[in-house]
């Protein structure tokens, strides 16, 4: 590509292009046109200024490897482990016999060639979008809303039911249903936490323990709420339905069964 700003068939100089400062800074340009180049580029004040910024954002990103990293929250895994049990239970049967299911191992070794050859170029592009980053400010103003300035959809509050509830068996069926209650939370016909909390305290079951997922059912032709938590095992869960006259010394437990990875649910 012939571009002028690139020293290329012109004059290079200021004001100069973010694109080749980038691309100096990465290493990109042939030997001749960068050593053609550094001493002007150090000579210009606002050219230095786009280098230092670069500089610094390479060393943040840099040191983001030895950031310490979050463990995962307890409800998200579980969410996960639910999903994947799901999806396990719905194409478990559908494979053949023979067939591996195992993904394909990829050579570390080969990965980081891989990864080598392609930061030659890749970190020109990496820089330029920190260059641009640093080259230009952009202030958006508070409270400003996109779309035209229509104001987001408020999320679903807890409480009365908006999901229609699962028809499920207590005999077997039980484990593609994981992945449609985790991270749901409607109490159905219970209403709220307060009254959950109150049937589970009557089954014997700590209402301070977060579940999963919570949802409304259809449990063999009965309403019922059922309560979906993790056991601390992996991609293994334990479901406790409720009907919705459950109560103070009437816990009207419906299900309390283990399901998923080593269960007979």
């Amino acid at each position: 590509m012939t571009d002028e700003s690139r020293g290329i068939g012109g004059t290079v100089g200021p004001p100069w292009s973010v694109d080749l400062l980038a691309d100096l800074h990465g290493g990109v340009l042939d030997d001749a046109e960068a050593n053609r180049l550094w001493p002007q580029v150090n000579a210009d004040p606002e050219a230095r200024a786009v280098l230092d910024a670069l500089d610094s954002t390479v060393a943040d990103l840099g040191a983001l490897p030895m950031e310490p990293v979050a463990p995962m929250p307890p409800e998200v895994a579980a969410r996960i482990d639910a999903a994947l049990t799901a999806e396990v239970s719905r194409t478990g049967q559908s494979a053949q016999p023979g067939e591996s299911g195992v993904a394909p191992v990829v050579s570390l070794d080969a990965a980081r060639r891989k990864r080598n050859r392609m930061l030659g170029w890749g970190g020109g592009l990496l820089t330029a979008a920190a260059a641009a980053v640093a080259a230009v400010a952009i202030i958006v103003p508070n409270g400003s809303q996109p779309d035209g300035g229509q104001p987001a959809a408020a999320p679903p509050t807890d409480g009365a039911s908006s999901t229609p509830p699962l028809s499920l068996r207590s005999e077997g069926g039980l484990g593609p249903a994981l992945g449609e209650i985790s991270g749901v939370r409607d109490f159905g016909p219970l209403g709220d936490q307060q009254r959950l909390d109150v049937c589970l305290e009557a089954a014997g079951i700590d209402p301070d323990v977060k579940p999963a997922g919570v949802r409304p059912v259809t449990l063999d032709g009965r309403e019922a709420v059922l309560v979906l938590y993790p056991t601390g095992e992996l991609a293994q869960f334990r479901m406790v339905a409720f009907a919705p006259d459950c109560g103070p010394g009437n816990p009207e437990l419906l299900l309390d069964k283990t399901v998923g990875k080593g269960a007979g649910g």
